[in-house]
């Protein structure tokens, strides 16, 4: 019985990973797992199939064609069908089934249905640093590590095999050769650290629409690179005329007006990257999102600091330019012109709406750095 219920668990569990790629493209590009998100699990809908079955009519009722009435008369029982009275219905709707899958899961479904490569970590995942993880059992050990069950067990089959044993008054009683205790066994583990930074302009080009696009993607990248580092940092630098960090709330929420410096942003950027997250130590990637508006200034400024400061110091810069009735859109062109190919560690996307978004994630993730 245990083994048939295992059984009909992986197969429900194949049944949903199925539907999951069948339509991931949809949960990826209209962010419905967003809002379902906990600490390491995301509920995600999925339509529930019914069974078809009879409708049975009321007994007594007659046959088809049966007893009196005039051509045009309704053939449903009762003739106020269709003048809006009487009561609400007592039957069930449809329902939408949703089903709890691990972040990690999630994560190898979109590297799969992607075809992202894995992350080679740089500079410290060479460094493997031990860790204890108390694994196995021994006879000796501090009482403090005492593993009361396995005591039990072992008094209990002792007793047992001595015929000590008594079923009248089960009273087990565990000596000293009865006792036993957790213990460690020492693993070495590589030693990676990772932080995605986020940088977005905040004027008043970018409409709520834009940052609801940018949430939604970082999502989806925030989730692909967990799977790859344990313990990713997070953090947020928000933009117009100046730039300063923030929080995850304050970044999404905000939105001043005023001229727009992106090359305020790669300062505030970069000294986070030398102040706090040195690339020798750190795996660092940079997703910036702008409608493409650099009003305060010469692109070039910006182009300069993003080849001198932040491009040296990354594994990846990834740059998305998010369609806005109000954005120029020229700095995507300028980023083309000015850097383009010279540098394999810049990656550009042009995010004209929401279907988009699918195509942006495997653009910046694709080249597994």
């Amino acid at each position: 019985m245990f083994l048939k219920v295992e059984r009909d668990q992986s197969r429900f569990r194949q049944i949903v990973r199925g539907k999951i790629r069948q339509n991931l493209k949809k949960y990826v590009t209209h962010g419905e797992m967003i809002g379902r998100q906990g600490r390491d699990l995301v509920s995600i809908p999925i339509p529930q199939l019914d069974v078809p079955h009879f409708r049975f009519g009321k007994n007594g009722s007659g046959g088809v064609g049966q007893g009196e009435g005039e051509v045009g008369s309704p053939l449903g029982p009762g003739n106020d069908q269709g003048n809006g009275k009487g009561q609400a219905g007592g039957d069930p709707g449809a329902h939408i089934l949703e089903v709890d899958i691990s972040l990690e899961e999630l994560a190898q479904i979109l590297g799969d249905e992607l075809e992202l490569p894995r992350i080679e970590p740089k500079g410290r995942s060479n460094i493997t640093q031990e860790k204890n993880r108390y694994t196995t059992i021994r006879r000796l050990g501090p009482e403090s590590l005492r593993h009361f069950k396995r005591t039990y067990i072992q008094a209990m089959r002792r007793q047992i095999s001595s015929s000590e044993y008594n079923t009248v008054d089960p009273y087990v009683v565990p000596i000293r050769e009865d006792k036993r205790y957790r213990s460690w066994s020492t693993v070495p583990e590589p030693d990676a650290s990772a932080v995605a930074i986020y940088v977005m302009d905040v004027s008043g080009s970018m409409t709520d629409e834009q940052k609801q696009i940018v949430r939604t993607e970082a999502f989806w990248i925030d989730t692909w690179l967990k799977s790859q580092y344990k313990g990713l940092e997070t953090r947020y630098i928000i933009h117009d005329a100046a730039a300063k960090e923030v929080d995850e709330d304050t970044f999404y929420r905000t939105r001043e007006s005023g001229g727009t410096r992106i090359s305020s942003a790669y300062k505030v950027c970069a000294d986070l990257i030398a102040d706090q997250f040195p690339p020798s130590d750190w795996n660092v990637y940079v997703f910036q999102f702008s409608d493409g508006d650099n009003w305060g200034e010469d692109n070039e400024t910006s182009l300069q600091m993003l080849r001198e400061k932040i491009l040296p110091a990354v594994n990846l810069f990834c740059y998305g330019q998010v369609e806005s009735p109000y954005g120029s859109g020229e700095y995507l062109r300028s980023l083309r012109i000015g850097i383009g190919d010279s540098s394999d560690k810049l990656v550009l996307s042009e995010i004209r709406d929401k279907e988009a978004i699918y195509d942006s994630i495997k653009a910046f993730l694709g080249k597994g750095k």
